[in-house]
């Protein structure tokens, strides 16, 4: 794989200096993808017996690929200790409270693992751009985000963040595939086109969401995905990377009660056992 754009300390940050020609080849991509579910699977066999936690979030474009990218994670994951948050526009209730109250309630137990298709990340983004925070409000929240995740990760939570970025003209091109398809249509809204055409000022945000998020606990992964293929492998390996450090993924005997009556079923066990 390409080398991945990630940055590392708080520091000017351009999207115009992400590479959008990486791609992979169809073959290539299959052979890693089996890899990295099986790994997955792996990993998810040892939260559920180590008690680790991990948080995953996505930023990204619309129609950047985050939702394909999930599903390749969900196809292979038990849902007992897996769980995806859709998040959209916060309601009167969410409002009345601090921006980071709804994500709380929604955090992993220990053993668990937990996927934000968009995040707390909106203060700083579309909340910025439409208006729907103050500027003293969003400002602060570059502090108050940092403070979160640390907390987080203080607290034994493993965190990985990826933007997938796309250009101006892949981001059309894919919004008429959208259209022209009865099956993805429903993807499309007004706040997609409306979203688009202020491009320039969500570019702006991302930037310094970018610069002034990054810490060592919680970086920021911009992920090339004008290829679509080549993202999800990219992300995933990002993913599975962080997720696995330090990690026994041996698969897990069991225990001596339940060995005894499998053999009393039938016979010798396997060795592993």
């Amino acid at each position: 794989m390409a080398k991945r754009t990630k940055t590392k300390a708080p520091q000017a940050f351009r999207l115009s200096r992400v590479r959008l020609d990486e791609a992979i080849d169809r073959a290539a991509y299959d052979d890693r993808l089996a890899e990295l579910q099986l790994l997955l699977r792996q990993i998810q066999q040892a939260y559920l017996a180590s008690g680790e936690r991990g948080i995953i979030v996505f930023e990204g474009w619309d129609a950047a690929g985050k939702g394909g990218t999930i599903r390749r994670m969900s196809a292979v994951m038990d849902p007992r200790g897996f769980k995806v948050w859709p998040i959209s526009a916060p309601s009167d209730g969410d409002k009345a409270r601090h921006f980071l109250y709804r994500f709380w309630e929604r955090l992993p137990p220990c053993g668990a693992i937990a996927v934000f298709d968009r995040s707390w990340y909106g203060r700083v983004l579309v909340e910025r751009v439409e208006g729907l925070a103050t500027r003293e409000q969003w400002s602060r929240a570059y502090r108050e985000i940092n403070e979160f995740e640390r907390m987080l990760s203080d607290d034994g939570a493993r965190i990985v963040k990826i933007f997938l970025h796309i250009s101006a003209e892949e981001q059309l091109r894919r919004f008429e595939q959208r259209l022209n398809d009865p099956l993805k249509r429903w993807k499309l809204t007004y706040e997609d086109f409306r979203n688009r055409d202020r491009r320039p000022d969500y570019e702006v945000a991302v930037e310094e969401m970018v610069a002034r998020t990054v810490t060592q606990i919680a970086p920021w992964h911009v992920v090339p995905a004008e290829d679509k293929k080549f993202a999800r492998i990219e992300a995933l390996e990002l993913i599975t990377g962080v997720l696995a450090k330090g990690l026994d993924l041996s698969p897990q005997p069991l225990d001596e009660e339940a060995k005894a009556l499998a053999r009393a079923l039938f016979g010798a066990l396997p060795k592993d056992l």
